[in-house]
């Protein structure tokens, strides 16, 4: 068994930040704003959820805090920057595709639309 397994299922919101953080590193305002957007506002997240989430996830080690900032005048010193790791990357496709295997068996059992 991979180290990995023991994460699945990632929780809806920890699934969500990777997938913004795959896209490259943010802060945490940002990361709920890209959340929004990417799903339509159909997923919102809090600024506890999202913290809390995050804190869990430097735990695990799917994340990390980064120094690296952009230009001053387009930063605020107070946001925190999140990078996705390696094992984050890994975990998140290992989430990919449990979810896809699943929605494979509710099409098998009538249950999701069959791929146009």
């Amino acid at each position: 068994m991979d180290i990995v397994d023991d994460l699945l299922p990632l929780q809806p919101a920890v699934f969500h930040i990777l997938m913004v953080l795959a896209e490259g590193d943010n802060h945490g305002y940002a990361i709920i704003g890209a959340i929004a957007v990417r799903t339509d506002g159909r997923v919102r997240i809090g600024a506890g959820t999202l913290y809390r989430s995050i804190q869990r996830m430097l735990e695990d080690g799917v994340v990390t805090e980064i120094d690296e900032r952009p230009a001053p005048e387009e930063d605020d010193e107070r946001r925190r920057y999140y990078r996705i790791t390696p094992f984050g990357r890994k975990a998140a496709m290992a989430e990919a595709q449990r979810l896809a295997d699943l929605v494979k068996l509710a099409r098998s059992s009538g249950l999701a639309p069959r791929k146009a």
